[in-house]
């Protein structure tokens, strides 16, 4: 990836989350853009997007963004000058939720084998 493909991503993640959380505020509070891919030949692009809330609230957030998708599209052909204005995919980006199962589980496993303290020992350590 060059760097100015880099470049865009970024700004076009900074423009989209600008866009959506002062236009939509009260549709989007629970949104997150994660990412942002835009194809070398600047015509398509993938947007990752994150959702705090239940999996069927997700959904819900993801049918809005497709339904305003064009409006969505015509903003960021305004605010983000570009040869083309790339067509742009929605995906649920579900990294934060797989990444805090995953610390639960070693949170879990730490504990079951994390040793215990013999009574009798706790007692002579804290007498020194």
């Amino acid at each position: 990836m060059s760097n100015r493909t880099i470049r865009i991503n970024e700004l076009v993640q900074r423009e989209m989350s600008d866009y959506l959380h002062t236009h939509h505020q009260s549709e989007t509070v629970a949104i997150t853009i994660t990412s942002v891919e835009v194809d070398d030949d600047l015509r398509t692009g993938r947007i990752f997007v994150g959702v705090i809330g239940t999996p069927e609230f997700a959904e819900e957030r993801m049918r809005w963004l497709k339904k305003h998708a064009e409006e969505i599209r015509r903003e960021l052909g305004r605010r983000v000058v570009l040869k083309w204005n790339p067509r742009w995919v929605y995906v649920l980006d579900d990294s934060g939720e797989r990444g805090a199962r995953i610390q639960r589980v070693l949170n879990e496993i730490e504990e079951r084998e994390r040793p215990r303290a013999k009574p009798g020992l706790e007692s002579e350590s804290s007498g020194q």
